[in-house]
């Protein structure tokens, strides 16, 4: 979960930034719950994690650098191998989970498991490093002193690219970034066993999209505005007209985060005018849970219209993205616009309520929440009509064309 508009980049879930990028479950509990949770974030210095790596996988770390993140802690690896050390990456990612998420063991392998089946299965997806004992990750305690909290370490290999975020996108990528969620989403509902699945049905994790009349208990932070009225309408409607139509809805497992910083690609081809961009890395399996195909390409949606200076245009590419390899339903497509708006409200209701709690990052969090507030506002201005007709007009010019045809700068 990412808030409209990070600023820092990270690893696996480090697209969350150091201070509130509009960021993540920063005051989310990762399981059922709702109701916001007071994390004990791990403290390592350098050399604790350097001690850690070598303690814990056996491998001699040559040098470490800090990446952002808010509610665990992450280092950027290089290591070093003994002669004879059977071969493996050269470049990780240590990352050491919050106390209050390293109570779930169950998720956390769920979701570190199917980041591998991702990989064998040609996603470009990070694996994790095994420990001495041939684990994928180990409970470990944290500091000195009574009342010693735990934490789940596990060490991934470093993805190489750049976020979504950091380029200048164009309609390329975006049909690529939605044909990517299709394909991810399939491969994890037909072919991902493992016993620990059941974790990922989350009830009322506040990040999954079924959960947005649950918003009800933040929109207080937004105060008594034109915002808090439109997210009140987006509430209300969804009730009305999304949630009773869930059971028409094709379930399947979401990864639940494809934002633009969860993202990395590289760039394919020389041209400088019309770069060519393949997706090199997917981030953060944090807010994986048992959904709908269409929450998946709705937050695809959202988060990709944060990067384009012609927002409502970019649903219809990633639309036709995720269409090239699972069409929707008639159901589907009718709930896309109370979707997009649904996870625009999540972000901005409870980065409101995260600044109450954190008032030392108020600033931030309402200067990044512009973008996120215009683009909604715009959507209810258009109304729902308007912007469907933008959307499925765009999508449906690609059964004519291909999509090199369409790749101008958005």
């Amino acid at each position: 979960m990412r808030f409209v508009a990070v600023i820092t980049v990270s690893d696996v879930r480090i697209e969350r930034s150091s201070s509130f990028s509009f960021s993540s479950r920063n005051t989310m509990s990762s399981g059922n719950n709702c109701q916001p949770q007071t994390f004990t974030k791990p403290a390592l210095g350098e050399k604790e994690a350097m001690e850690l790596v070598d303690r814990v996988f056996g491998l001699k770390v040559s040098w470490i650098r800090p990446l952002p993140s808010y509610d665990d802690q992450n280092f950027h690896v290089r290591v070093s191998r003994n002669k004879g050390a059977a071969e493996g990456a050269d470049e990780y990612v240590l990352k050491i989970t919050n106390s209050e998420d390293s109570q779930e063991p169950d998720l956390i392998e769920v979701q570190t498991q199917a980041m591998m089946f991702l990989s064998a299965e040609g996603f470009p997806s990070a694996t994790p490093c095994l420990t001495r004992d041939g684990n994928i990750m180990s409970l470990e305690s944290g500091g000195t002193g009574p009342g010693n909290k735990k934490y789940m370490v596990r060490l991934l290999t470093y993805l190489p690219g750049k976020p979504v975020a950091k380029i200048a996108t164009n309609t390329q990528i975006f049909y690529e970034i939605g044909k990517l969620a299709a394909s991810l989403d399939k491969a994890l509902s037909e072919k991902f066993h493992h016993p620990s699945v059941k974790s990922l049905h989350r009830g009322q994790f506040i990040w999954n999209l079924a959960n947005v009349p649950l918003l009800d208990q933040y929109i207080y932070a937004l105060g008594q505005n034109k915002y808090r009225e439109v997210v009140e309408q987006v509430i209300e409607q969804f009730k009305a007209k999304v949630i009773p139509k869930l059971s028409s809805f094709r379930a399947c497992i979401n990864h639940g985060d494809l934002n633009d910083h969860n993202i990395l690609v590289d760039s394919s081809s020389a041209s400088l005018e019309n770069p060519q961009y393949r997706v090199s890395g997917i981030l953060d399996f944090g807010d994986m849970s048992y959904g709908y195909y269409v929450f998946e390409v709705a937050i695809a949606i959202m988060y990709m219209m944060i990067e384009s200076p012609d927002p409502l245009s970019v649903g219809g590419h990633v639309l036709a993205g995720f269409e090239s390899v699972l069409p929707l339903t008639e159901e589907e497509r009718g709930a896309l616009f109370l979707l997009v708006s649904g996870r625009f409200s999540q972000s901005l209701a409870i980065a409101a309520h995260t600044a109450l709690l954190y008032p030392e990052n108020k600033e931030y969090l309402m200067i990044t929440a512009k973008t996120g507030w215009k683009h909604l506002m715009t959507m209810f201005e258009m109304g729902q009509e308007a912007v469907e007709r933008t959307w499925f007009e765009t999508a449906e010019a690609y059964t004519d064309r291909a999509p090199a045809q369409q790749m101008d700068g958005c």
